[in-house]
C-alpha cells in the first residue's frame, strides 16, 4: 500500500480560486484589521486616562486627608499658643517648661509637613490670606495694614491652609 498514492483532488493547487483571496476579500481584511488597531489604540488610551485620574484621584484624597489631620492640629497649637501666653505662678514654671516643650515639638511636626506660619502683622490686608475680624481707626498706621493677628494663619507648601484672623487699620 505504500505504493499507492493518494489521488490528487485539485483543492490545494496553487492556481485554485479558494486559496487564494481576491481583491474584496483582501480589502475586507485590511479594513477589519486596520479597525481592529484602531479600536487597540484607543482601549490603550482610554486605559492610560483612566489610570492618570484614578492617581490624580488618589493623590487628592491623600490630600484632603492630610489638611484635615493638620487643620484638627492647629486648633491644638492655638490652644498652647493660648496657654503660653498666661504667667505661670511660682510652682507651675515646670508645668510651663514641659508646655513649652511640647508646644515646640507640635510646631516641628508642622514645619516637617510643610506648614508655614502666615506672617500677618504690619503687612497690607489679602483676602486670599486673611480673614478681617475687627477694623480700627488709627492714624499711625497705613489703610488695610494689618495691626493685630489675632489667630494664626498658617500655609501648607503653597496652599493656604487657613487665613490669619486679622484687625485691620483704617483711616
Amino acid at each position: 500500500m505504500s505504493d499507492e498514492q493518494i489521488p490528487n483532488t485539485g483543492d490545494d493547487l496553487p492556481g485554485d480560486a479558494a486559496a487564494t483571496p481576491d481583491a474584496s476579500e483582501l480589502e475586507t481584511l485590511t479594513r477589519e484589521r486596520d479597525e481592529n488597531y484602531d479600536r487597540f489604540v484607543r482601549k490603550a488610551a482610554e486605559f492610560d486616562n483612566y489610570r492618570r485620574r484614578v492617581e490624580r484621584e488618589r493623590r487628592e484624597q491623600a490630600d484632603r486627608a492630610v489638611v484635615s489631620i493638620l487643620e484638627d492640629l492647629l486648633s491644638v497649637v492655638d490652644d498652647f499658643d493660648l496657654a503660653l501666653t498666661v504667667e505661670a505662678s511660682e510652682g507651675g514654671a515646670a508645668y510651663r517648661k514641659g508646655v513649652e516643650m511640647i508646644h515646640a515639638k507640635l510646631q516641628d511636626l508642622l514645619r516637617k509637613q510643610g506648614v508655614k506660619v502666615l506672617e500677618a502683622l504690619g503687612t497690607d490686608f489679602d483676602p486670599n490670606l486673611h480673614e478681617a475680624v475687627m477694623q480700627e481707626s488709627s492714624a499711625s498706621h497705613r489703610d488695610n495694614e494689618v495691626i493685630a493677628v489675632l489667630r494664626k494663619g498658617y500655609m501648607l507648601n503653597d496652599r493656604l491652609l487657613r487665613p490669619a484672623s486679622v484687625k485691620v487699620a483704617k483711616a
